[in-house]
């Protein structure tokens, strides 16, 4: 498909559009400790929102956790499988198929979750040149180069995590920190090794 061919809309946080990008909202509870840690969907060309939000369902104009506080927009330049002149695939088109594979698997937040599913579509793109996309290097790819739809955002992303900093130091110290530091090893510690030593544990 030519690249003229092609049309992006506008991003509009007000009605929930975000064209061709990949989202992010926090967590519960989770983010509130692990501020980097959160919930992945990835959008269709009209701004449409899709999720791995339970087994066997992708949600689909609904973000399962709330409005969308960070997004990533991505290029179809960088979409190789896109650009392709002898390919017929779509984002659209990529984006289905992915969600055929995921509503027959299960979810589980340590082993097939809503990074897996968003990893997945960036791999069958072939985003940025390749198709070594995981749940790790999502999480990067969010967390650094992610825009916030607003100041309030910013807030609604981190003020939970300062709060419970700064109480839980007040009240249990430097155990706290302590504890806090070693839940953030621990779970990190899980996806880095079980995405690059241990194959199959996470699954794309």
């Amino acid at each position: 498909m030519p690249t003229e061919d092609f049309h992006v809309g506008s991003i509009d946080p007000k009605r929930a559009r975000f064209p061709c990008c990949i989202v992010w909202t926090p967590l519960p509870f989770i983010t509130w400790l692990i501020p980097f840690v959160g919930h992945l969907g990835i959008c269709r060309e009209d701004g449409v929102i899709l999720d791995f939000a339970g087994p066997y369902f992708i949600s689909v104009d609904n973000f399962a956790f709330g409005a969308v506080t960070r997004y990533v927009q991505i290029s179809r330049d960088e979409c190789y499988k896109l650009i392709d002149p002898e390919g017929e695939l779509t984002w659209d088109e990529t984006l289905r198929k992915g969600m055929q594979e995921y509503q027959n698997r299960t979810y589980n937040l340590f082993t097939c979750n809503c990074h897996s599913f968003v990893a997945n579509n960036l791999n069958r793109l072939f985003y940025a040149g390749h198709e070594k996309w995981n749940v790790v290097t999502l999480a990067a790819l969010v967390f650094l180069r992610g825009k916030f739809v607003s100041k309030s955002a910013v807030f609604k992303s981190f003020l939970p995590f300062f709060l419970v900093l700064g109480l839980g130091f007040f009240w249990g110290g430097l155990k706290f920190l302590i504890g806090l530091v070693g839940f953030m090893f621990v779970l990190t510690g899980w996806f880095v090794f079980g995405t690059y030593c241990f194959k199959n544990v996470i699954q794309l």
